[in-house]
């Protein structure tokens, strides 16, 4: 089955391209059949680029999905048209009564302030409070991990002495989790943050479990309540030329970058990257779609609690 997007939506004709199976709701309205409604709340700069980026790893499930965008009132976009925010986002006020089977919550470009001097932190607390009961199982990604697991659960961030920025192996913790159904022993996720969490303040919750670490990037993703929350550090949505784009937008502007771990070939940005996440990123959220979405939401949305 296809997702079902909004009409007009630029990432319909960039992912056809790419010979990905969408359909927009002008089609859909057609099928007799409930979808799944996911909602993702972008807080990334370049929000179609990240639009893209998620429809992407989302469009490998054989479910009908049902996508919608959510925003945050107490922030504007300053990278993305304002007329592209008005067509597909809404703000979460106008969503709050609503329930949906999935939802993703993405990273955002605000690692170095503490959570409180975040300048929508209050919406973020209230929209990670309705996510609770009013959402099946919602991913939680970067930046989304760290704030979810300190509001939720005490769990504090550490500033790193260097950007945590390449590809790094991980390991699945208990290879039996649904999540991890179909994965090798080891599997490989981009970073791209400059804080980190550590195992010992998540061994310290009983709530919490870590679920798969890197020896070199340390916690990847935890999960919560038996899978209605999970919280990934890392950005297994990203396509294969994000971190460079990162890597030389950095350069550009003068920043202190180093170049991102095990990406390129031979380590020479010239001769591009060594794609190796891919795989395993379809697998994961196809996985949680159909693990810890489909079979676990009721047919009947509104009994979401």
């Amino acid at each position: 089955m296809p997702l079902t997007l909004p009409d007009r939506l630029p990432a319909i004709d960039l992912l056809k391209q790419e010979n990905i199976f969408v359909m927009d709701t002008s089609r859909a309205t057609s099928q007799d059949i409930r979808p799944l409604k996911i909602v993702i709340l972008n807080l990334m700069p370049l929000k179609i680029t990240t639009e893209t980026d998620l429809i992407r790893v989302l469009s490998n499930s054989p479910l009908q999905l049902e996508v919608s965008f959510m925003k945050i009132k107490s922030h504007t976009s300053k990278n993305t048209p304002v007329e592209h925010m008005k067509a597909f986002y809404r703000d979460f006020e106008l969503m709050r009564n609503e329930k949906f089977d999935g939802m993703i919550i993405t990273g955002a470009p605000v690692e170095h302030l503490d959570f409180e001097e975040v300048t929508y932190w209050d919406e973020m607390r209230d929209i990670i409070d309705w996510a609770h009961t009013h959402v099946t199982s919602t991913l939680y990604i970067c930046w989304a991990a760290q704030a979810g697991l300190y509001y939720r659960y005490g769990v504090p961030k550490y500033p790193l002495s260097s950007k945590m920025f390449g590809i790094f192996a991980q390991k699945p913790l208990d290879p039996q989790l649904p999540i991890f159904r179909g994965f090798d022993d080891v599997f490989f996720m981009p970073h791209s943050r400059h804080t980190e969490i550590h195992r010992a303040d998540i061994d310290a919750v009983p709530e919490l479990t870590t679920i798969a670490e890197s020896e070199e990037a340390g916690v990847s993703i935890v999960m919560a309540r038996g899978g209605r929350e999970f919280y990934i550090t890392g950005h297994l949505e990203y396509s294969p030329m994000t971190l460079d784009t990162e890597y030389r937008r950095d350069l550009a502007k003068g920043l202190p970058i180093d170049m991102p771990q095990h990406y390129y070939r031979a380590d020479t940005p010239s001769l591009g990257p060594v794609v190796t996440w891919r795989a395993h990123a379809n697998l994961l959220f196809t996985n949680w779609l159909n693990y810890y979405v489909y079979q676990e939401t009721p047919y009947n949305i509104e009994s979401i609690h």
